[in-house]
């Protein structure tokens, strides 16, 4: 009896030390841990830029699970692209490539919609501003996208070669969305100084992308980045457009991950077999630098 005493009591120690051994272990990284060492910190804000004069709450991964927002579901689950204006084939072929590449961000199939003519805008919601036809965004939105917007629909983005302006008081807006409905434009006009050519197509077509998957990204209720360096940053002017990376850092990639479920690893090798199509040095690069950590 006393000898059965002592083994179970050697039994216990034994499992014991093992339940110790197993707790002291590193959990695994997630992928989003993983990738976090990528992140690159946001530097100090300098005048003229979003930050500077602006008083942004950090939005925790906590606050986005509690917020509004989009949710893919069945029947519902299709993003759409609704060119408006007159377009030439430079254009065009920006237009395709953004429904590419947004189909590769945000995993969800995305569509264009036949262009609709510039004439669909009435005379009352156009001015001339420093030399520039602009229409008003807002109009755009509530009685362009929101009567045509697609039953299966999840999100219908407007593009535009026109420029936009938000309010009488503003100058202009690179893109504008209501979230709630799950509408938005995005307005080509100043990404290519004027006048879109084969030397200027990759700098404007990265200010496209970037300006549209940050509007899309507000809609899944992801708010400004103060995390990192992110296609999420808040953004003033074409330069600060240009500083910031393509790339959403680790924090919202977790938040747009949780809204849709898809596959990490199969998202970010879409993405760099993208840029490597596009010759996007920079954002191959990152996107080979994830990739070299999640290996």
């Amino acid at each position: 009896m006393i000898r059965e005493k002592f083994n179970f009591s050697l039994k216990l120690l034994f499992l014991s030390a093992l339940l110790f051994l197993f707790s002291c272990e590193k959990k695994e990284k997630t992928y989003f841990e993983t990738i976090a060492l990528n992140d690159i910190k946001l530097s100090d804000p300098q005048p003229g830029t979003w930050r500077y004069n602006r008083t942004e709450k950090f939005q925790t991964f906590e606050n986005f699970q509690k917020s509004k927002k989009i949710i893919p579901e069945a029947g519902k689950n299709t993003i759409y692209l609704q060119p408006i204006g007159g377009f030439n084939d430079l254009q065009k072929k920006q237009i395709e490539l953004t429904q590419e590449y947004l189909k590769d961000y945000f995993q969800l199939e995305t569509k264009v919609l036949p262009a609709l003519y510039n004439s669909i805008f009435p005379r009352s919601v156009q001015r001339i501003k420093d030399g520039n036809e602009q229409i008003l965004a807002g109009y755009v939105l509530d009685s362009v996208l929101m009567k045509r917007k697609p039953k299966d629909a999840l999100i219908l983005m407007g593009i535009t070669e026109r420029d936009l302006f938000p309010k009488p008081e503003w100058n202009y807006v690179f893109g504008f969305a209501s979230y709630e409905n799950g509408v938005g434009v995005t307005s080509m006009f100043r990404f290519y100084n004027g006048n879109l050519t084969e030397s200027n197509f990759n700098e404007s077509l990265e200010r496209l992308l970037k300006i549209s998957s940050h509007e899309i990204g507000h809609m899944f209720g992801i708010g400004h980045c103060l995390n990192a360096n992110c296609v999420m940053n808040g953004t003033n002017h074409l330069p600060e457009t240009d500083s910031h990376f393509a790339r959403a850092c680790s924090l919202c990639q977790q938040k747009l991950n949780s809204s849709i479920k898809y596959d990490n690893k199969k998202r970010l090798i879409a993405l760099k077999n993208f840029f490597e199509k596009q010759h996007l040095n920079s954002e191959i690069t990152r996107a080979e630098e994830d990739l070299k950590l999640i290996k």
